[in-house]
């Protein structure tokens, strides 16, 4: 009995040290290539790439931004964060200080969108960027408002959004079913709601077959009655364009009566 309790034993023992290497190995293997994230704020992004090279970092600037108190080119925000682990080759994203603002703002409203970008971009700026807007009884292609506003002071970033007046979309309907209706209702109808009234047509009438006779074939042929017009009692068959489609506002539509 008790060899086989040491047995046991021993085997445990081998269990339990086996656990415990693999953890340590699964340990190193996650944490084994993970740096502490340096800091590079007040560093010229040359000098940051060259400091952090050695741990496998990668500088990116993301942003720039205007400060009266960073000098002109210095890295003045970082992430992550200085002191942040993190793994070898993760990439550091930095904002590059512009020192003061020197450029004033200029005032591009009431001028076109081309016209507002070339001016922006000739002072050294960006677009940040466009926003439309339907302004009915004012001219499209027209910046009617912008941020910051002109000769604004203490700017952060060389940005400039714009808003630009754009064509005002015609208002769209569902046409009505107008079949089983009178001509004459339809018509007053479509007037109150904007359409107009296209062609009206007579549906062709419905051909009935007479068995030849004796006496009518020796009857000479009668004169054909003139063909029946529309009238605002005619009731109406077909429509064009159909019930239920979207049509744009003072939109055509033709009839078919009977």
């Amino acid at each position: 009995m008790k060899p086989l309790f040491r047995f046991a034993m021993l085997a445990l023992a081998l269990v339990v040290v086996a656990l415990v290497s693999a953890l340590t190995a699964m340990r190193f293997a996650i944490h084994g290539q993970e740096v502490e994230v340096p800091a590079v704020l007040g560093l010229t992004p040359p000098d940051a790439e060259r400091s952090v090279s050695g741990l496998g970092f990668q500088i990116e600037v993301e942003r720039q931004y205007y400060s009266a108190t960073i000098p002109e080119g210095r890295i003045m925000t970082q992430m992550p964060l200085p002191g942040t682990k993190v793994r070898r080759g993760w990439q550091l994203r930095v904002a590059q200080s512009m020192g003061p603002q020197r450029v004033s703002i200029p005032d591009v409203t009431r001028q076109s969108e081309r016209a507002a970008e070339l001016n922006i971009r000739r002072r050294g700026l960006e677009v940040a960027s466009i926003t439309e807007i339907q302004l009915p009884g004012t001219p499209t292609d027209l910046v009617v408002a912008q941020s910051p506003p002109a000769n604004a002071s203490q700017v952060a970033a060389p940005k400039t959004s714009l808003l630009v007046t754009v064509t005002a979309d015609a208002p769209a309907f569902v046409v009505p079913n107008f079949v089983g209706q009178p001509l004459g209702t339809a018509s007053r109808t479509l007037q109150d709601a904007g359409f107009r009234l296209g062609t009206v047509s007579m549906a062709p009438a419905q051909a009935n077959a007479v068995a030849p006779n004796s006496a009518t074939a020796s009857t000479a042929p009668s004169p054909s009655p003139a063909p029946p017009q529309p009238s605002p009692a005619s009731m109406i068959v077909t429509q064009w364009p159909p019930a239920g489609q979207k049509v744009l506002a003072g939109a055509v539509l033709n009839f078919e009566v009977r």
